[in-house]
């Protein structure tokens, strides 16, 4: 394990088990900081995992949205990463080493790293594909799940994997507009376009699928097409389903009212 930088919560990297080095942080509540290790704050409630979603990473996603200070205002103690091929974490450029269930693996290496046992775990978007991998190996690893702005419909599945060439690739414009609304954004923010397609490739037609046992908690912006059945996958596994007013797949992830659902479901012993 490497650390980098002097910052307050400087960026940790935990080895997978193919070598892949994942970033990752640790944001400790004041209230565990100041019961220290195995303190009142640290027993009472898990740490909770975040996992963002494709083309993004922890900073864009946790930080810069209020979801970390929200859940340290809350007590909890935050892990955040960025997923490989995103942000800080080492960014392989072959489809093979974005199979589920080594992203998935990824999750465990952090915990690992970073001393966490169990978990509470709130995903967003790609990110439920990766915690359905991690849970379905792991499931003795996690207590809750918050799926946001996900359903049982993968987005890459749609997607010709020829448009996506064309526009990380060749900088065409692809024939569907959504890839060129998803992808357009990254790029410009300097992605790596050979990783992010790789991504594609590998994540393509992942399943969404929580352990039975374990609660879930589903969130979706009203007007968010990419969560389609989220509700009707809720009430088929017996889950908590709640809908954002008036926000997309973007402006989901701002809402006040996704962390109020989010932090009161994983307060619950």
């Amino acid at each position: 394990m490497r650390q980098a930088g002097p910052a307050a919560t400087p960026t940790l990297y935990a080895e997978a088990p193919d070598g892949v080095l994942i970033g990752y942080r640790v944001h400790a509540a004041e209230s565990a900081e100041s019961a220290g290790a195995g303190g009142e704050a640290d027993a009472a409630l898990p740490p909770v995992l975040l996992v963002h979603g494709f083309a993004s990473d922890a900073a864009i996603t946790w930080d810069g949205t209020g979801w970390v200070r929200a859940l340290e205002d809350a007590g909890r103690t935050v892990i955040t990463l960025d997923l490989r091929g995103h942000g800080t974490s080492d960014k392989p450029v072959d489809a093979e080493s974005y199979a589920p269930e080594l992203l998935g693996a990824d999750l465990i290496a952090v915990l690992d790293s970073a001393g966490a046992e169990v978990v509470d775990v709130i995903a967003y978007s790609m990110g439920n594909r990766v915690v359905s991998a991690f849970a379905t190996s792991a499931p003795e690893r996690v207590r809750r799940v918050v799926v946001g702005g996900a359903g049982p419909n993968e987005l890459f599945a749609t997607w010709a994997i020829d448009d996506a060439r064309a526009v990380l690739l060749r900088d065409e414009a692809p024939r569907d507009p959504v890839i060129e609304q998803v992808l357009r954004p990254a790029i410009r923010a300097g992605a790596d376009r050979e990783a992010l397609l790789a991504v594609i490739e590998g994540v393509s037609g992942a399943p969404l699928a929580i352990p039975g046992g374990i609660p879930v908690l589903f969130v979706a912006g009203e007007n968010d097409p990419v969560p389609v059945g989220a509700q009707e996958l809720a009430r088929e596994w017996g889950a908590d389903f709640v809908s954002v007013p008036g926000r997309d797949h973007v402006s989901t992830l701002t809402s006040r009212a996704f962390k109020s659902a989010a932090i009161a479901f994983l307060a619950t012993a």
